[in-house]
């Protein structure tokens, strides 16, 4: 009988330490990246970048200029855009010679350079160049997996430009409709009570004043349970000056959650889908009730009415992305959003009817991280 005894690898081994480091190194760079190819992040990244390639120096350019440099040899940093530049223009990797690079000091170790192009979706958008004694294919082959790791951190900073985008353009969407029919509405029933009742005209008017400032302001992408609600309570304010004793609202808050992050206009654009549309070719009275509750690590929110209702499958027409001139803009803007921020799983529910009034709820996560950026 033969006996083999074998030996277990160890965790923390030389090999698990110089793979704990690179991903360290690998954290460490990613943040700055993130924020797209500037010269602040490419000042930040470099010497991360240089750290995890083992180079005496590392350059980052965009298309036209340096961005960042780190290292040794900061005389060499002013030809490092002529170094790169036939890799801007041809998008292949090179190595550049010693008769280019290096210089007459003899303790100098900048004397050979390696170029990887950097891209989004195809484009060459910069250049990384990392610098050292000599070159090698393993060193290459490093410099090119690097660039190209560099490449998608810079795609997702550009996905993350283009989201904001999409939600300032989603804002302006929400602001337009609000414009034309809540502004001029609320303008025209204050002007009503000028003569009649110029101290409830003043009154209204800075009802209208806080909720304009609060809608058109700066957005951001988050404000608090309590600032929506707020704002919600003047749109109210306002719309019970215009319809009187025929709309009646109640609101229930469970003061705990007033804090909980929620996203800017997610809850406004509800109210005002409830009553523009739930009191059409209505004369009766209309009932509003807003509802948010403690749901342990969510808070549950209900915007529900007594109105007209809708047809189900003109519901579900409006959240696939109907654009007719009575699609309810606010309806699908809000559903999407809240998909977009938490995940799919919390969408809005809506239960409707013809004749039998409206209920949308959501839910949203108590813990948002980076809700609230210093």
């Amino acid at each position: 009988m033969v006996w083999r005894r074998t030996r277990r690898r160890e965790f923390g081994s030389l090999a698990d330490e110089a793979t704990f480091g690179t991903l360290h190194t690998i954290s460490l760079a990613s943040p700055s990246l993130r924020s797209g190819l500037t010269r602040d992040s490419a000042r930040k990244a470099a010497r991360h970048l240089r750290a995890l390639l083992g180079a005496e120096a590392v350059a980052l350019t965009d298309a036209e200029q340096l961005l960042g440099w780190d290292g040794g040899g900061s005389e060499h940093a002013e030809g490092a855009l002529g170094h790169v530049h036939p890799v801007l223009k041809s998008g292949r990797p090179r190595v550049v010679a010693p008769d280019l690079v290096a210089c007459g000091d003899p303790v100098c170790r900048v004397r050979v350079g390696m170029v990887a192009p950097l891209t989004i979706e195809g484009r060459v958008v910069g250049a990384l160049a990392a610098y050292g004694p000599s070159a090698c294919p393993t060193r290459i082959r490093a410099l090119g997996e690097v660039a190209r790791w560099v490449s998608g951190q810079l795609e997702l900073a550009e996905l993350d430009s283009a989201r904001a985008r999409l939600i300032e353009a989603e804002m302006r969407a929400l602001r337009a409709q609000i414009s034309p029919h809540f502004v001029y509405n609320s303008l025209t029933t204050i002007a009503s009570f000028v003569r009649t009742d110029p101290e409830r005209a003043r009154e209204l008017l800075l009802d209208f004043a806080d909720f304009a400032r609060y809608s058109f302001r700066n957005p951001r992408e988050f404000t608090t349970l309590a600032e929506e609600l707020r704002s919600i309570d003047r749109y109210l304010l306002l719309e019970r000056a215009r319809f009187g004793e025929r709309l009646r609202f109640t609101v229930e808050i469970a003061p705990e959650v007033l804090p909980v992050a929620v996203p800017f206009l997610s809850l406004q654009p509800l109210v005002e889908n409830a009553i523009r549309h739930g009191m059409a070719a209505s004369r009766q009275s209309f009932h509003v009730r807003i509802v948010a509750r403690d749901a342990g690590t969510e808070t549950a929110i209900s915007i529900e009415d007594d109105g007209v209702g809708m047809d189900p499958e003109r519901l579900r027409a409006v959240l696939a992305g109907d654009t007719g001139p009575n699609a309810g803009i606010g309806l699908a803007n809000v559903d999407e959003r809240m998909r977009q921020v938490y995940g799919d799983e919390f969408g809005l529910i809506v239960e409707t009817g013809q004749g039998a009034g409206t209920k949308v709820s959501l839910r949203v996560p108590k813990c948002r991280p980076g809700a609230f950026p210093d």
